[in-house]
């Protein structure tokens, strides 16, 4: 299936932020999702080639399909989007914690409780 240059690099690009991607099983749906505005079949085909590369990994529930980049799928996407090494999917970025966490701090305090010993 001949997909055009600028759909596949947007495909490419959702997939390298994210580092996953789900595709319902509808071949005639007219749009895939609201960050992607392209036909549900192009982006289908494209990450069946990608399965079938070892670029991704598919899971197939319920008549969706769940797509996760493996490493050899972030080297390829790398080269093609000619992105630095230090770029990482967001799957593969550790979060960092919301608060503070308080050294020593403990939330029972002697003498609190129900008073069962």
């Amino acid at each position: 299936m001949f997909i055009v240059k600028k759909n596949r690099i947007q495909v490419y690009s959702y997939l390298f932020k994210e580092g996953v991607l789900v595709v319902k099983k509808d071949k005639y749906g007219e749009k895939h999702s609201d960050e992607l505005n392209l036909p549900n079949l192009e982006v289908m085909m494209l990450l069946r080639s990608f399965a079938s590369k070892g670029y991704v990994k598919e899971v197939f529930n319920w008549q969706w399909y769940y797509y996760m980049l493996t490493n050899e799928g972030i080297d390829y996407l790398r080269g093609v989007l000619n992105l630095p090494p230090q770029v990482m999917p967001s799957t593969l970025t550790k979060q960092r914690p919301t608060r503070p966490a308080l050294a020593g701090a403990d939330t029972h305090a002697a003498g609190e409780g129900k008073g069962w010993g």
